[in-house]
């Protein structure tokens, strides 16, 4: 049997995860959360997290799976959540992922290119320049660096331009 992924976004607070415990329980399958926040089992408040209730219901994947002391992005959400997808096809036909972070859901169904290692002391050096040189420091570099970020791109994001 062909295999389906039904994916259910949304901002938090909608009624994401009451529809996605229902539509799990009448397909007989599990959920994959592609949430930011609810990762982390130290975040409890303002995260929307599935009650107890609804965890016993349905299986939930990457609910309170990490420590808020574990560096968690995106690529490492994709690496998650295609091996979680995997296993579960393997047992049920239908899976569901739900979330509100866009970047989650975009790194799961479109995946990332790989991204090279950053050598120590780069984050350092980068915030120096920002706190000694502010934004003019970071739009000098990113102008002789990579000109077409600083033509295209927001260039009075300093966070934006620091990553």
């Amino acid at each position: 049997m062909q295999k389906l992924l039904v994916v259910i976004a949304g901002p938090t607070a909608v009624g994401k995860t009451d529809f996605c415990v229902r539509l799990a329980q009448n397909l007989n399958t599990e959920v994959i959360s592609a949430d930011s926040r609810q990762f982390y089992r130290e975040l409890n408040i303002g995260t929307a997290k599935p009650s107890l209730d609804e965890l016993q219901g349905v299986k939930h994947h990457f609910i309170d799976s990490n420590s808020i002391t574990e560096k968690i992005h995106a690529a490492a959400f994709e690496a998650y959540a295609l091996h979680a997808a995997e296993s579960i096809f393997q047992e049920h036909d239908q899976l569901i992922v739900t979330g509100g972070t866009g970047l989650y859901l975009k790194a799961f169904t479109s995946g990332f290119d790989t991204m090279p290692a950053v050598p120590a002391g780069t984050r350092e050096a980068v915030r120096a320049i920002y706190t000694s040189s502010g934004l003019a420091g970071l739009r000098k570099i990113m102008e002789q660096e990579d000109p077409v970020f600083a033509a295209t791109d927001d260039m009075q994001n300093p966070q934006r331009m620091m990553r």
